[in-house]
């Protein structure tokens, strides 16, 4: 059988790929129509769901984290579900327990809100570890064992986590190993002026109060577009220079002046996955070192730690690693 591609299925991909990258521009405008001013935000999501990642987004209370995973649950056609973590959160509240039927005398068992396509995590962070690590077996395995049944989680899968920077009242940090398994960790900064001007002019004219109004938005997305668009993108082109960038940056944190905790393999599989997905967003034909560096920081900041000299200076992980991304040579293709 020879392994030369045929020209119409070549043709055939090109056009596949082609539909994915329209799909996935128009739930990224429909996006922009609610969340205002965090552009970069919304196209690290939507890298992550195309890569079959979960995120953790960061930022302070109001800046419209929850937000933005309410009108990704509304364009995409999906199940959504959203569990606010707090303090006395159990984790049987997360995966579900048996309960037991008095007319039929056995145990039945009742299911979470962690089985659905889209759940939203809010304030992970203000739930103890014990309640956080019930997510851990779902993210990584996509499957929940309760009373010693291996139950799988219906595919699209990702968890959206929303939590608060880690200085604030009542927070837990999240341990290492959990962390790990957020493909990305997306920073949310304030709006520029002219960017909150324009949001408070819409939420304003809103008859909700304080939030937008996701209702106008449109449902782009259904569960099979998802899965096709995981497909499409890992199939994608990635030359062999582009491949070796990636594992370099990973492996560069190990031995970086300034970090004392380096990432691990499963940073350069993240950094590959989410290249594959931003190529498949800006409408490219293959991967490009770009589309390594523009999800490098997300995917790198939650999984190194600085050093204690450089954290007593004021340095953040960021400009450490920008440090190491202006410094570690890209190919040139």
């Amino acid at each position: 059988m020879s392994e030369q591609i045929e020209p119409g299925t070549q043709t055939h991909a090109a056009q596949q790929r082609q539909r994915a990258s329209q799909l996935a521009q128009a739930v990224r405008a429909e996006l922009q129509k609610a969340v205002i001013g965090q552009n970069s935000v919304i196209d690290d999501v939507l890298t992550a769901l195309i890569a079959g990642g979960h995120v953790l987004l960061e930022g302070v209370p109001g800046l419209g984290k929850t937000l933005l995973v309410r009108a990704l649950a509304r364009c995409f056609g999906g199940e959504y579900a959203r569990i606010q973590f707090t303090p006395d959160l159990m984790p049987s509240d997360v995966t579900g327990h048996a309960v037991y039927d008095l007319q039929t005398e056995q145990f039945k068992l009742r299911k979470g809100p962690l089985f659905t396509n889209l759940l939203l995590a809010d304030e992970i962070n203000r739930a103890p570890a014990k309640t956080q690590a019930a997510l851990l077996e779902a993210m990584q395995e996509r499957q929940v064992t309760l009373e010693g049944r291996a139950l799988p989680i219906v595919q699209p899968f990702m968890v959206l986590a929303t939590q608060n920077p880690i200085e604030q009242e009542g927070t837990y940090p999240l341990p290492e190993a959990e962390l790990d398994r957020f493909m990305l960790k997306v920073r949310m900064d304030y709006p520029e002026v002219d960017q909150e001007l324009d949001m408070v002019r819409q939420v304003s004219r809103s008859t909700r109060a304080d939030m937008l109004d996701v209702q106008p938005l449109r449902t782009v997305l259904q569960a099979k577009d998802v899965l096709a668009l995981q497909r499409i993108a890992s199939d994608l082109p990635l030359d062999d220079q582009v491949l070796d960038y990636a594992v370099r940056l990973a492996r560069t944190t190990r031995t970086w002046p300034g970090l004392t905790l380096g990432a691990g393999p499963r940073a350069s599989i993240a950094l590959v996955r989410c290249a594959r997905a931003r190529a498949l967003l800006r409408g490219g034909e293959f991967v490009i070192p770009d589309d390594i560096k523009g999800c490098a920081l997300s995917v790198l900041r939650h999984r190194v730690r600085i050093a204690p000299e450089l954290d007593i200076e004021g340095l953040e992980v960021d400009q450490v690693l920008k440090q190491l991304l202006d410094q570690v040579p890209a190919p040139r293709l």
